[in-house]
């Protein structure tokens, strides 16, 4: 265990970046390790500039679209495979807005049990998240709901980090509209990508 005040996420670390749209957010899929223009690159570069001497690695896997039955499909070759010690998931939004998406409980539990049993990685898991920036987002907010309630229980059964982004973004909009954070209610802004970035770096000890 680390020392108080020290990182959760040890020197060295390969850490696994899954889900749909808002973690892929526009990565290159040639081969490269591109991390693509989301959350995922601001964590990356945060760690690199304040954590220069822990030298953790990061991949990005997220494919735009994706419901959490898609991601278990292709977990053995984007995850399994890839053996990271740290693996941290934002999905479930998609799945509210499409009717073939599969059992959300009984198919992310599966991907956290592979991946605990198989490779022993440790999970940050992130909450799904809708910003009422219209009322077409609105009306899925009890889908939403549920599934957030099961990502904060599988957090738990799993000692997961849980990373509470919808309470975040919408305690956010609080202070400037919606729009600031994510004009459509569901792809972040510059502003949304790094709000999440900071709230994972919080989470996980690597803010400071």
């Amino acid at each position: 265990m680390p020392k108080p005040g020290e990182p959760l996420i040890p020197e060295g670390a390969l850490v696994l970046f899954q889900g749909d749209s808002v973690t892929d957010c526009g990565r290159k899929f040639d081969g490269t390790e591109d991390l693509g223009a989301g959350y995922v690159p601001i964590i990356a570069g945060w760690c690199a500039a304040v954590h220069p001497c822990r030298k953790l690695n990061f991949v990005n896997r997220g494919i735009g679209g994706d419901t959490v039955k898609e991601l278990k499909a292709r977990w053995k070759e984007d995850c399994l495979d890839i053996r990271p010690a740290w693996v941290s998931i934002l999905i479930g939004v998609n799945g509210c807005l499409r009717p073939d998406a599969g059992d959300f409980e009984v198919e992310y539990r599966d991907i956290l049990s592979q991946t605990r049993d198989t490779i022993g990685s440790r999970l940050v898991l992130m909450e799904p998240f809708i910003i009422p920036s219209a009322e077409d987002r609105r009306i899925h907010r009890g889908v939403l709901e549920k599934r957030i309630d099961i990502v904060r229980n599988l957090a738990a059964e799993y000692g997961a980090i849980l990373v509470p982004l919808d309470k975040i973004l919408n305690k956010a909009c609080t202070v400037k509209p919606p729009a600031w954070w994510a004009g459509d209610g569901l792809h972040p802004t510059t502003a949304g990508n790094t709000l999440i970035a900071r709230s994972w770096l919080e989470a996980t000890g690597l803010l400071g």
